[in-house]
């Protein structure tokens, strides 16, 4: 009578032990990036939701700048975002890409885009 074997070797073992900890490492890597994405939506859905129907860009900015400071926004500024008309409101536009280093010369490049409408319809 034959038994079965269960279980995985030492080197299928280390094997997915090494695998399962690229991803780890990579997660570790582009937390960050996210974590200071969802500042940046935050800070954007913050004046969407603070501004009222006749802001100027130039007052918008400021608010963005402001929330920008206290949730420490790095990679982009208040000058970097787009704000252009948009019916009867202003359609604020945060476009950027951002980098995390990996292992060696290889790295992650992570494109980020998010509008949000200020003023006017503000919608859901």
């Amino acid at each position: 009578m034959r038994s079965s074997q269960r279980g995985i070797t030492l080197l299928g073992g280390l094997i997915l032990a090494a695998f399962i900890g690229l991803f780890v490492y990579a997660g570790i890597r582009l937390t960050p990036i996210y974590l200071e994405y969802l500042s940046i939506r935050k800070s954007l859905e913050a004046v969407r939701t603070e501004a009222s129907a006749n802001e100027s860009p130039t007052s918008i900015r400021v608010a963005l700048d402001k929330h920008f400071q206290i949730d420490y926004v790095e990679s982009v500024t208040a000058k970097d975002v787009e704000i252009t008309k948009e019916g009867s409101g202003w359609a604020v536009r945060c476009e950027y890409d951002a980098t995390a280093p990996f292992i060696a010369n290889v790295s992650f490049a992570v494109h980020f885009d998010k509008t949000v409408i200020v003023g006017g319809n503000n919608g859901p």
